[in-house]
């Protein structure tokens, strides 16, 4: 599963040859914190496609924000504005991974509490 991941996001990232050792222990942490956070009952096998596709996210978003991290990402002086980078790139990313998973994850966004009336 890790090469089909691997694959994955360097086809959907548009990512060189020369990172493909970096996004390979991306992929490999990435695959390994999504299973690490399935739902009780919940194996790889049951996720299907879903699991390589959010771990390519996962790892694609993690590079992308290693490279912002490397560059100026904002600055203003007066009237003078630099900014580089994709701000922002890692976190869609990211959550997007995090809503395909949404159903073989455990249920963080919703709870009941009780009110005294």
């Amino acid at each position: 599963m890790e090469q089909e991941i691997l694959t994955l996001a360097m086809t959907l990232g548009n990512v060189s040859e020369s990172d493909r050792e970096r996004l390979a222990v991306l992929c490999r942490n990435a695959r390994q914190e999504l299973e690490r956070g399935l739902r009780a009952g919940v194996t790889p096998q049951d996720c299907g496609d879903a699991l390589a596709l959010a771990a390519a996210w996962l790892a694609l978003a993690d590079l992308r924000t290693g490279e912002a991290a490397a560059g100026v990402t904002a600055f203003s002086a007066g009237n003078i504005s630099i900014q580089t980078g994709e701000q922002g790139a890692g976190d869609v990313l990211r959550h997007r991974a995090r809503r395909l998973m949404a159903p073989y994850l455990p249920d963080e966004g919703f709870c009941f509490r009780g009110v005294k009336g």
